[in-house]
């Protein structure tokens, strides 16, 4: 099976054109003559990968972010996860597919995943509303965050939203109602919870599976109360590529952003050009964050993990005086 062409950003248009130069030289018959200059460029590109990633906009993070390879939850179960089972259903109106949970060994570890899913194909993606999840999706995994309590096993959540579907059925089921539960019941589950936003991180519907003992980001995710170009209609009436640069710069959305405002606890770096360039490589960083993170706090005692959880997270916005 071959490998998918990679989709390019505008703003990485210079690295694909050093790439094109590589594969125009490698697919001449004589190619081996051309290997000293075929390094060279190579060497260029990975240079110029890297300076661009390390300069990148707010915006342009909120792009990478949104890339149609970045790898999704189903993904790093894949890459990251033995003895995986999927679990459905809230037992009070169906399944959302736009949030996934499941049993599962990560390392040594057993444990409970839950993550957004948005979809690879045009059919499943609507089907998944692009990770926009239904009040369902959230009561589905509060459901299953209750049964790993139950049988004292951690949880993780890999989060990868722009936010809760805002349709006029959802809000008929309770999609404010469903994720201020999860906000209060996953504040006090007696068992270790790691969060990890891997892509998008928008407003209530990142917050409704985010509330952790440890909060951590992938280097090219964002995480902020609303979109940029949610915030960019609200306050100039318009959203362009001006107002969307403006608006994620205001909203301080990126990783570094979040690290330095106390709203997450690390930051988990990407090879260079984002996860979608080498999935497996961001897989190994995430899977040896989330079992060191897991194995510190399973030396903490239940009621001292709830206390500190709700300590952390009431803390977040104040101001020494």
């Amino acid at each position: 099976m071959s490998t998918p062409q990679l989709v390019t950003l505008d703003f990485e248009e210079p690295v694909a054109e050093v790439q094109r130069q590589i594969d125009s030289l490698e697919q001449k018959p004589d190619a081996a003559t051309f290997a000293e200059e075929i390094a060279t460029l190579r060497q260029a590109r990975d240079s110029l990968l890297e300076k661009t990633y390390a300069n990148l906009s707010p915006w342009q993070t909120v792009r990478v972010a949104r890339h149609p390879q970045r790898p999704q939850t189903l993904d790093y179960v894949r890459m990251i996860c033995r003895d995986w089972c999927e679990l459905h259903g809230d037992r009070r109106y169906g399944d959302d597919p736009s949030i996934v949970t499941g049993f599962a060994r990560i390392g040594s570890m057993k444990c409970l995943v839950v993550g957004h899913h948005k979809g690879r194909s045009t059919e499943e993606r609507i089907k998944c509303r692009f990770g926009c999840a239904n009040p369902e999706g959230y009561r589905k995994a509060l459901l299953k965050m209750q049964m790993a309590e139950k049988f004292r096993l951690p949880i993780v959540t890999l989060i990868d939203t722009p936010g809760a579907y805002p349709g006029l059925d959802s809000e008929q089921r309770g999609q404010a109602e469903a994720i201020a539960v999860n906000l209060r019941e996953m504040s006090r589950l007696r068992t270790p919870i790691v969060c990890c936003v891997i892509g998008e991180g928008g407003s209530g519907g990142a917050l409704g599976i985010g509330v952790g003992d440890r909060v951590a980001m992938l280097q090219y995710s964002w995480y902020s109360v609303i979109s940029p170009e949610g915030c960019a209609a609200i306050l100039w009436k318009k959203a362009n590529e001006q107002t969307n640069t403006a608006a994620a710069t205001a909203l301080a959305l990126t990783a570094e952003a979040n690290l330095r405002n106390g709203l997450v606890d690390a930051v988990i770096p990407e090879p260079h050009g984002g996860a979608h360039r080498d999935p497996q490589a961001t897989a190994e960083r995430l899977q040896s964050w989330i079992v060191d993170s897991v194995r510190e706090l399973q030396r903490v005692a239940p009621e001292t993990l709830v206390r500190l959880r709700f300590e952390k997270f009431r803390a977040i916005g104040s101001v020494a005086p």
